[in-house]
């Protein structure tokens, strides 16, 4: 009878335990969606922001290796993507048009460099703001590839994590703790 009288207890657990669960699942609407790639851009933004940080002024144009991008060059294609794919995704007007920054001799200072990360990733959470759940399945094509907005935000966001991964080994190299991982 024991046996009998846990199983059942067992039994209900098992049953209230799966209906919390069906119960708090819900789906995204596209606000939902836009919410979170705005919080976590601004997450993006201070993450990065810690990492310029990290480094003092007169190592920014220190490379790993003479054949790549120093810091400084790196957190500027940062910049430069961020505007350049979220351009793509929002539809906005780039922001400095024309000009390489990560080749600029002028935009290579500390200063400078936290400068235009900033700008870019202020461009990104702004275009997003701005953007038109309903459009996020739109295609837009550049770069030789057609893909939807909400993609190229995607992708976008994936570039300048993939880049400010890449200083990680820089400032490593240098003897400095890099800013602990920020996932929240």
């Amino acid at each position: 009878m024991q046996h009998l009288l846990r199983r059942t207890r067992l039994l209900l657990l098992s049953a209230c335990l799966l209906a919390g669960l069906s119960s708090s699942a819900q789906s995204l609407s596209g606000q939902d969606i836009k919410d979170q790639l705005v919080k976590d851009w601004e997450r993006a933004k201070g993450y990065t922001l810690e990492y310029l940080q990290a480094l003092p002024p007169n190592l920014y144009s220190y490379k790993a290796v003479d054949s790549i991008r120093s810091f400084a060059q790196l957190m500027l294609h940062l910049a430069q993507g961020n505007i350049g794919l979220v351009s793509n995704a929002t539809g906005q007007a780039k922001l400095f048009p024309g000009w390489t920054l990560e080749k600029s001799t002028s935009a290579q200072t500390k200063d400078s460099v936290v400068y235009y990360v900033t700008r870019s990733y202020d461009f990104a959470i702004e275009g997003i703001k701005g953007l038109d759940p309903a459009k996020y399945g739109e295609t837009v094509t550049a770069f030789n590839h057609s893909v939807t907005r909400y993609a190229w935000l995607l992708k976008a966001f994936e570039h300048q994590t993939h880049e400010r991964g890449q200083t990680t080994i820089y400032i490593r190299l240098l003897g400095i703790r890099p800013p602990g991982e920020k996932l929240f």
